[in-house]
């Protein structure tokens, strides 16, 4: 019978992998600070953008205000909306995190090429929604087409000002 374990592991090999460890290492930082060797996201043209407040209402709901004049855009009713809910959550969550107040408002963003994405300029943080499917996608695509259309103060839901 033979024991292996009395032969120590090949010192070469030990260097070797040590190497390419730290060469790759090397190669990933230098690539992401210089941007050589790295393929850039595509840029669409922005196609419209707005700045929204999230407000947490005592009975659940959350308003949703514009950050350029403060009116009213939706009221999601308590129960509703869970995907807006949590992804503005998880952001206001990584805010209080860093001691940022809800001022700074969050931009909802319509790209050219057919993309959402939720920006929040005070932590730097872009959340592209298509990748959470079309659904969940549409219902921030709601608020980009209720934020053109105030609530109508007579009516239930949002209208069209007449051109």
């Amino acid at each position: 019978m033979s024991h292996h374990h009395d032969r120590p592991f090949p010192r070469g090999v030990l260097i070797a992998a040590g190497a390419l460890l730290g060469l790759s290492l090397v190669a990933a930082a230098s690539a992401r600070i210089t941007g050589i060797g790295t393929t850039p996201n595509p840029t669409a043209a922005e196609v419209e953008r707005f700045a929204f407040h999230f407000d947490d209402r005592a009975d659940g709901a959350v308003v949703v205000r514009s950050a350029v004049d403060g009116s009213t855009v939706r009221v999601l009713e308590p129960g509703t909306h869970g995907f807006v809910r949590s992804v503005v959550r998880g952001l206001a969550r990584e805010r209080r995190a860093r001691g940022i107040g809800p001022e700074p408002a969050f931009h909802l963003t319509h790209w050219a090429d057919g993309r959402l994405s939720l920006d929040d300029p005070a932590t730097g943080r872009t959340v592209e929604l298509g990748a959470f499917g079309p659904t969940n996608a549409g219902a921030f695509a709601q608020l980009l087409s209720d934020a053109s259309a105030p609530l109508d103060p007579t009516g239930p839901g949002p209208r069209r000002n007449a051109p």
